[in-house]
């Protein structure tokens, strides 16, 4: 689907007295990454909340800095989609309960990685505190406390949503990850995600969607990476930021202006289109 004006052609066919679901990623969409998001961006989301629609942080971050951000943001009640899918959480004032985690079998993702490119380092999401990893990853890669294993086996003798593959050209790993059946998203040249089959966004914002009531024709996603496709199929809405790649900008509604350019406060303030009860 190519840039129209289709999706907002079939938000205005929907009922107008119930909120929308409108689902944002963080890094690259609302901000630039280590950087906070602009004034405009913030009173996008404010405006968004204040008319009663329900904003859903949806990233590929882990639990703990996706809560982080959402705070950043302004969001200290609602819905937080983190680990590309894999778990969810409510967040509330104080704090937040999480509602549902996708485990990973681990075993056979790590020792492909060990076996093919030993020069990896692996780690091992550990929901709400932090990793294990096979190694210490550079300062600022990942958050929260790093529990150092002593052999890959440490990796998975507790449950983990993610595995994340970093190092020299780990992107190209991605296919043989997925021939073996797994979810991987290559984040960048040098960093895989890897969750459980059949594990995006768009299936922890579906179950969002049932447990809130909304309909599907009132859905809104606002993305700019691999990892956000799924998520704008699953939009009755998908707007791309403006400096996506081609294969995401196909699948949007609509493309807006770059990060730098606050295209996601662009497109959050085209939700208020959809006014609430």
């Amino acid at each position: 689907m190519t840039a129209t004006t289709s999706g907002a052609a079939a938000l205005s066919d929907a009922p107008m007295s119930t909120p929308a679901l409108v689902a944002c990623d963080v890094e690259g969409t609302l901000a630039r990454a280590g950087r906070r998001p602009s004034p405009a961006v913030l009173d996008a989301i404010a405006a968004v909340r204040a008319a009663g629609h329900h904003l859903v942080v949806a990233t590929g971050r882990s639990l703990s800095s996706a809560v982080q951000a959402a705070r950043q943001l302004g969001v200290r009640d609602g819905w937080v989609v983190a680990a590309n899918g894999a778990v969810t959480a409510r967040l509330r004032p104080d704090g937040y309960s999480i509602a549902q985690v996708v485990p990973l079998d681990a075993e056979p993702v790590c020792r492909l990685v060990a076996r093919t490119r030993p020069d990896l380092r692996l780690a091992a999401e550990v929901v709400g505190t932090g990793y294990r990893v096979t190694r210490r990853f550079p300062e600022r890669q990942l958050s929260g406390h790093e529990e150092v294993v002593r052999t890959v086996d440490g990796l998975w003798v507790r449950p983990t949503p993610r595995v994340v593959v970093h190092g020299q050209w780990a992107q190209r790993l991605t296919p043989a990850l997925r021939e073996s059946g797994v979810t991987a998203i290559p984040a960048r040249v040098d960093w895989v995600d890897v969750t459980a089959p059949g594990t995006t966004k768009a299936t922890a914002l579906e179950s969002i969607r049932v447990e809130l009531g909304v309909a599907s024709s009132r859905t809104v996603a606002v993305g700019h990476g691999e990892n956000d496709l799924e998520m704008l199929a699953w939009a009755a809405v998908p707007i791309a930021m403006g400096h996506a790649p081609e294969a995401v900008r196909a699948v949007a509604a609509r493309v807006t202006g770059t990060v730098d350019e606050d295209g996601a406060a662009e497109a959050l303030f085209d939700a208020l289109l959809l006014p609430a009860a």
